[in-house]
């Protein structure tokens, strides 16, 4: 152990003095601690006045945003979401982007939207392998293709036909892929 120089043994000195124990520190009451930590409610002029615990206000939550015109809300109905978790959904068609650059990806991917709208399928399983582990240190080496593909789809000409998104069942995939659901044509009458 080293010795403290006299400018460290003065400094050391002074913070010693002015530390007081616990011990010697008076003991709050847990209701003097909790209105110390709570500010009193300012009166609002001609406001009722109530007696008892009065409640925080209520912050209404913001209303969901509506989609612009034209672009479609990404949601189904209950059913399918629950036949998509359970993995009772057969995809019609799938596109592998494993091996892929993201240019070559995107490319892959809107060639196998086009095919399959113009076949009709309804549900297209997209491999696009396992997004990185929380762990993994960043920037990941891996995942570039499963993290853009939300912005691809967002993008694409194709998306005021696609009804979902969602992570596909382990049956499928799991992690590493992804269903989309397509939207039927619409009939013109």
């Amino acid at each position: 152990m080293r010795r403290l120089a006299p400018e460290e043994a003065a400094l050391w000195k002074r913070v010693i003095a002015s530390v007081t124990p616990l011990e010697a520190r008076p003991v709050e009451s847990v209701e003097a601690i909790e209105k110390s930590a709570t500010p009193a409610p300012v009166p609002v002029p001609g406001a009722p006045k109530v007696k008892g615990r009065v409640p925080p206000p209520r912050v209404a939550a913001p209303a969901p945003a509506k989609p612009a015109r034209g672009q479609a809300v990404n949601t189904l109905d209950a059913s399918w979401d629950r036949r998509l978790g359970r993995g009772l959904v057969s995809p019609e068609s799938t596109v592998d982007l494993h091996g892929h650059t993201l240019s070559s990806a995107y490319d892959r991917l809107d060639f196998g939207l086009e095919a399959a709208l113009a076949r009709g399928d309804r549900v297209l399983l997209l491999v696009t392998g396992k997004p990185p582990r929380p762990e993994s240190e960043r920037p990941h080496a891996r995942g570039a293709i499963r993290a853009a593909v939300g912005d691809w789809l967002a993008a694409s000409r194709f998306s005021d036909r696609i009804a979902a998104v969602r992570t596909a069942h382990s049956r499928h995939g799991g992690t590493g892929a992804l269903y989309i659901v397509l939207r039927r044509p619409r009939e013109k009458s």
